[in-house]
């Protein structure tokens, strides 16, 4: 039998050549390898700046959001500020018309005052050298306290001082600082020491303590202060009478009157609720104020009153008044309010009662 002959050659060959592929697979598989790993760290790199710019276009977009909110919000502002300047605008000129007609009466009505002034002189000089020669050692006469005033004006106010149950009633609103409003604003910010100093409320305040020396002896009194809510001027007095006899509770009663300040707003409604619980009833009512109120008994769920609704707040308080009693005006003077002195006249000739609005120099 033929022995099979053995090629060596053909297979060593083969061997190099799978060698040889092997050794490129490998380091294709090395190569490829480092670059994925370079990939991925460029790729996470990437990744991490586009998810950075994501986020600050979020950002943007919120803070963009917010300043169209803040402008749309500025816009409706200005729109309402255009709105309520068309409507003030009016107003000014209204008010500004009727100051100057105002000015327009008060210089002839300091004319008069003027005149009146010297014949109330006159007056006064022939009553002192009559009652020269009679004057006696009792100085309060028939007065239940001394009030260091100009003379006798009592003749000339018609304001008759009599009754058994004399009843005060004393605005102690902020509108009692001053006669204008802006003065009264002013004001308001001073210390209380300063706003007790102000030249309309000592006026109103040497009102009080006039009218209390022309108390008759023998009769009774109290004294009301008002501004959102009313109390008696001396605190546990509630509800009662006091006697004009007792000086001393009297001059304390002064004495508390000098202490107050004005402040908040005016309800006349609650003063003459006040009125009404008072047993007896009063035969003579003082009513010392300024103006139309400016609330009713509750408190009012709108910040601003208008002259009609003073005027609708004023009928009302009036309609809480006993029959029968006499209401005593005495008006001081204050800007912006022009109905007040008709609608207070109208009261006091209601009430078959005086109507008086002091010059500067009174009592």
């Amino acid at each position: 039998m033929k022995r099979r002959s053995l090629n060596i050659f053909s297979l060593s060959f083969i061997d190099c050549i799978c060698c040889g592929l092997g050794a490129i697979i490998l380091l294709f598989v090395i190569v490829n390898a480092r670059s994925a790993v370079r990939r991925d760290q460029v790729t996470q790199d990437l990744t991490s700046e586009v998810n950075q710019l994501e986020r600050e276009v979020l950002e943007g977009r919120k803070r963009m959001v917010d300043l169209r909110n803040a402008l749309e919000s500025t816009e409706q502002e200005f729109v309402r500020i255009q709105g309520s300047t068309r409507q003030i605008v009016p107003v000014l000129k209204e008010r500004q018309l009727e100051i100057a007609h105002y000015q327009d009466k008060t210089l002839a009505l300091k004319e008069n005052a003027n005149k009146l002034k010297a014949d109330v002189r006159s007056l006064d000089e022939g009553v002192q050298r009559l009652k020269a020669g009679s004057q006696d050692e009792d100085d309060y006469g028939s007065k239940v306290r001394s009030f260091a005033g100009e003379g006798n004006r009592q003749y000339l106010t018609d304001l008759q001082v009599g009754g058994g149950h004399i009843l005060i009633l004393l605005d102690a609103s902020a509108s009692m600082l001053d006669a204008s409003i802006v003065g009264i604003i002013r004001r308001r910010n001073l210390s209380e020491d300063q706003q007790r100093k102000s030249p309309k409320w000592r006026k109103a305040l040497a009102t009080v303590d006039w009218l209390t020396a022309q108390f008759p002896p023998g009769s009774r009194y109290q004294i009301v202060v008002f501004n959102e809510t009313a109390r008696p001027l001396l605190p546990g007095t509630e509800g009662r009478w006091l006697k004009t006899s007792d000086a001393s509770q009297l001059n304390k009663a002064i004495d508390h009157l000098y202490k107050l300040v004005p402040e908040k707003s005016t309800s006349l409604a609650n003063a003459f609720d006040v009125l009404r619980k008072l047993r007896p009833e009063p035969d003579n009512v003082f009513l010392v104020t300024d103006g139309l109120p400016t609330r009713g008994t509750d408190k009012p769920w709108f910040s601003k009153v208008s002259g009609e609704k003073r005027l609708q707040l004023f009928d009302r308080a009036v309609k809480m008044l006993p029959d029968k009693i006499p209401v005593n005006v005495i008006l001081f003077p204050l800007e912006g309010d022009p109905a007040a002195a008709s609608a207070y006249w109208k009261l006091a000739a209601l009430t078959r009662g005086a109507y008086f609005c002091p010059s500067p120099d009174w009592p």
